[in-house]
């Protein structure tokens, strides 16, 4: 994806200084490709003789790749290395999610009025370039002006690097963006990374924390709403 440079900061309203940037994760935020996912791992722990339980499944949601695959092959039984893991679980969602997008309600107009606003984008995503470059493929051109996907980070969510490295390719500290996450992993490494922090919690709930502003859909998030949210910040947000 092409860098530009950063947009000056606007003016400070009654919260402090406005966003400059919004750093998206992907998988539960923009894209609702959890089932996919899931769908994947209890296929695979079954051929494996594994027993998989919905448990499992969530504690996984937000997490780096191959840590996921160190979780299923320690608690499914499946029998390989977490690398041959993961591709075996990508070789089975790329094609059903990137056949129908399943969009999570308000997040492309959310995206939209961001990017018509001049606000720099980046997505900061654990799923894996070849999944992740569909998604990017199906919004307008230009839409992030970075990603940062989990192969290309060496310590994942819910470390801070994934939102450190999105925001520096933006030219940017990471405490003059916003983060917009959906589950606990994303929101700590993005809390960690020190992003101003928005979660709209869809599989998991999110508990609330400093540092975390919670709404219940991005549908009911406004422009200013999102990038006016004040450094370390613990409250709710909804249009007005």
């Amino acid at each position: 994806m092409s860098e530009r440079p950063a947009e000056p900061a606007e003016p400070a309203g009654p919260a402090g200084p406005r966003a400059r940037a919004v750093l998206w994760d992907m998988d539960g935020t923009l894209v609702d490709t959890e089932p996919a996912w899931i769908a994947a791992e209890h296929a695979l722990v079954t051929e494996h003789g594994g027993t998989w339980t919905h448990e499992h499944a969530m504690a996984l949601v937000g997490a780096d790749l191959l840590d996921a695959g160190a979780y299923l092959r320690e608690h499914g039984g499946v029998d390989l290395t977490p690398h041959q893991i993961v591709e075996e679980l990508l070789d089975r969602v790329v094609g059903v999610v990137t056949a129908d997008i399943p969009w999570r309600p308000g997040a492309r107009e959310l995206l939209g009025a961001v990017r018509a606003a001049g606000v720099p984008c980046a997505l900061v995503t654990m799923s894996w370039e070849r999944f992740a470059a569909p998604v990017v493929a199906a919004l307008p051109p230009g839409t992030f002006d970075a990603v940062v996907t989990g192969d290309a980070v060496r310590r994942g969510k819910p470390h801070p690097d994934p939102y450190l490295r999105g925001a520096e390719l933006l030219g940017l500290d990471a405490a003059d963006c916003v983060a917009v996450e959906d589950s606990p992993t994303g929101a700590a490494s993005a809390v960690a990374a020190g992003c101003r922090t928005l979660v709209v919690p869809h599989h998991v709930p999110v508990a609330s924390a400093p540092g975390l502003v919670h709404a219940d859909s991005l549908e009911t998030v406004s422009l200013d709403a999102l990038l006016g949210l004040a450094p370390g910040a613990q409250e709710s947000v909804s249009r007005s």
